[in-house]
């Protein structure tokens, strides 16, 4: 006889087993109308799964958090349906949603063109207008095998070899047409609705591994209403204006290329954007009470074991063989600055210890995952880790983010989302540790007056962790910060300090970036402010523009005295008239145009010109440099 519990504490008793539909419609034909599928105890279900037993159930509508990406898997298999009808003979492979759409991975050696995508499109309309109905099914494992080798799905009977033996083998139908799939599923097609867009096509590899053969991957999104639809649609134009790789080369940055792939050529102004940034940070982390250290970039294999990166982490590691020692290439500093700490005998007096480095770290990252300067094999951090006694964790949470909070205002972002993440299915250290570890970390999330989400399992091997999440100028979620609670690394790398009882204790190790990744973070600033920098971020901040030649020594005059002042300049000399010159300066984004011509060389004066502003101020020259000078100074 089950017994449901809803979300509002209420319960529901049945005499028999019942379904999510069944149960939705018990409750009210509104709710029967509006349902997709079940949440069972936090597991997502078809709503046509049968209930027994005790359970707390939701009922999952357009409104639910977990609808959109249910609605988008559903969107990935109509369109796997639809290519197959169209061009048979084209094999299926994976088709997830995503955190803003969907896709699916195809194997077929004619490369889709626009044109396909249309029609794609249409024919999953029909689709959605058939209203297919979905269901699922288990099936023997040697008969699923069998199945999709006889069909021709060469990919997808390898994946279920693949799959442990004691695993079910779930298979979705929707009208003739069918998928491997753990599910869960929408009741039928026309749930969809035709709130949907094929966006675009790239490449792919099987399982991610470059060397296996490539796939085509086509990218679409899905709404419940044609208005987000739009709105979706209107920020992707907005995002692809504002694509740092894009910009990058408009504004002449950085570039990359296949010798070094997953690395970045920092040009000369995109490396004065990143030392300002670097400064920047620097004097907020030695104002911070952190000390700056610097750890090697190799280390033998048996640190790594040590510290459990070899066998957690082993595959995103870079290898490197010398005298027939195995070394790896760090991709994190946290084993090198335990490696400090452990140097001398460490008090209780001196703890808390702040050891920060801006760290460059190197990942395996697979080269199909790589985006310019969001995913990169070479990243530099902000990194630092704080040693600590557990009574302080507390107090260094709450200091921490503080710190985290405010730069995170002077970088121009004010709208900060907090996520608590726990125990990963692979982790180091057993169950008891990291109850304790959780718990101080929710202690002090709490106490530092932060409101948050969780974030199940996704914390790292050796703690729970903090991210912080901004957003940014177009309403994109970026996850940059990280804080993380860790009493395994200390107990694995020896790290000990003298105790005010004289005996020898265990540090608590605090993991933190508020940056994160270098490469990342100037991205995300990049395309916030789509290249238009505020004055003390800007790479070049003032350019002097000559009306006639005639005031060429004058310019050179304001020019020095600019960058006297510290202010980034530079001169146009060029003989093409005044418009032309504003015109591609402002093109270059340069946040202010001097313009000085014979009346403003006999009058000592600029005229200033703000990039996106119609209008010029005539000031003195004196005043001029004085005034922009104190709005170019970085945050304290």
């Amino acid at each position: 006889m089950p017994v449901i519990t809803l979300p509002d504490g209420a319960q529901r008793a049945f005499d028999a087993p019942v379904t999510g539909a069944e149960l939705a419609a018990s409750i009210g034909p509104g709710l029967a109308k509006a349902a997709l599928a079940l949440k069972v105890d936090g597991e997502l279900r078809d709503l046509e799964h049968r209930l027994e037993g005790e359970h707390r159930v939701e009922i999952v509508t357009p409104k639910h958090p977990d609808a959109l990406e249910l609605l988008r898997h559903d969107a990935a298999h109509i369109l796997a349906e639809a290519v197959q009808e169209l061009y048979p003979g084209t094999q299926v492979t994976f088709g997830p949603a995503t955190e803003d759409g969907f896709y699916y991975d195809f194997a077929r050696d004619e490369p889709f063109t626009p044109e396909d995508l249309e029609r794609i499109e249409a024919r999953m309309h029909e689709i959605v207008e058939r209203n297919e109905a979905i269901a699922r099914e288990v099936w023997d494992r040697d008969e699923a095998i069998r199945w999709f080798a006889d069909h021709g799905e060469k990919y997808k009977a390898e994946h279920i070899e693949s799959l442990p033996r004691e695993e079910a083998i779930s298979v979705y139908r929707q009208g003739e047409w069918l998928d491997l799939c753990l599910g869960p599923h929408l009741p039928s097609t026309g749930r969809l609705g035709h709130a949907f867009k094929l966006l675009r096509v790239s490449g792919a590899y099987w399982r991610g591994d470059a060397k296996n053969q490539q796939l085509q991957r086509i990218y679409g999104t899905a709404f419940f209403d044609d208005k987000a639809l739009k709105e979706h649609l209107l920020r992707m134009e907005e995002a692809a204006k504002r694509d740092h790789r894009r910009l990058g080369r408009e504004l002449d940055l950085f570039h990359q290329q296949e010798e070094a792939v997953g690395s970045t050529f920092w040009h000369p102004a995109g490396w004065t954007l990143w030392r300002t940034v670097e400064a920047y940070m620097r004097r907020r982390l030695e104002a911070g009470g952190y000390i700056e250290v610097k750890t090697p970039q190799l280390y033998d294999r048996s640190l790594w074991e040590a510290s459990g990166h070899w066998e957690k982490f082993r595959e995103n590691m870079f290898i490197a063989e010398s005298e027939d020692r195995v070394l790896a290439v760090k991709p994190m500093n946290c084993p090198g600055h335990v490696q400090v700490f452990r140097q001398g005998i460490k008090s209780y007096r001196d703890l808390p210890l702040r050891l920060a480095e801006f760290g460059s770290c190197h990942r395996n990252e697979p080269s199909g995952a790589l985006h310019g300067l969001m995913r990169v094999r070479a990243c530099p951090q902000d990194d630092a880790h704080i040693f600590c006694t557990e009574e302080q964790i507390v107090s260094e949470t709450k200091i921490f983010c503080d710190l985290l909070l405010a730069i995170y205002r002077d970088f121009g972002f004010d709208e900060v989302a907090v996520k608590f993440s726990d125990r990963p299915a692979k982790r180091a250290g057993d169950d008891a540790t990291w109850d304790r570890a959780e718990q101080a970390l929710m202690d002090a999330t709490r106490q530092a007056g932060l409101d948050f989400t969780l974030n199940p399992g996704e914390g790292a091997f050796y703690g729970p962790k903090l991210e912080f999440v901004l957003k940014d100028a177009i309403g994109r979620d970026w996850q940059c910060g990280t804080l993380q609670v860790d009493f395994v690394l200390p107990e694995r790398l020896n790290a000990a300090y003298v105790g005010e009882d004289g005996d020898k204790h265990r540090p608590v190790m605090l993991h933190r970036a508020i940056l994160g990744s270098f490469e990342r973070f100037l991205a995300i600033l990049i395309e916030n402010y789509a290249g238009k920098f505020p004055l003390w971020l800007a790479p070049r901040q003032v350019a002097v523009a000559t009306i006639t030649n005639d005031a060429d020594g004058y310019a050179q005059e304001v020019a020095a005295a600019f960058q006297a002042a510290g202010l980034r300049t530079q001169i146009d000399l060029r003989t093409e008239k005044i418009n032309a010159k504003v015109r591609d300066l402002s093109l270059a984004k340069l946040p202010v145009i001097a313009v000085v011509g014979r009346r403003e060389a006999e009058q000592r004066q600029v005229a200033l010109r703000r990039l996106g502003g119609q209008t010029q101020e005539v000031l003195a020259l004196d005043e001029a440099v004085s005034r922009l000078a104190d709005e170019a100074r970085p945050p304290a």
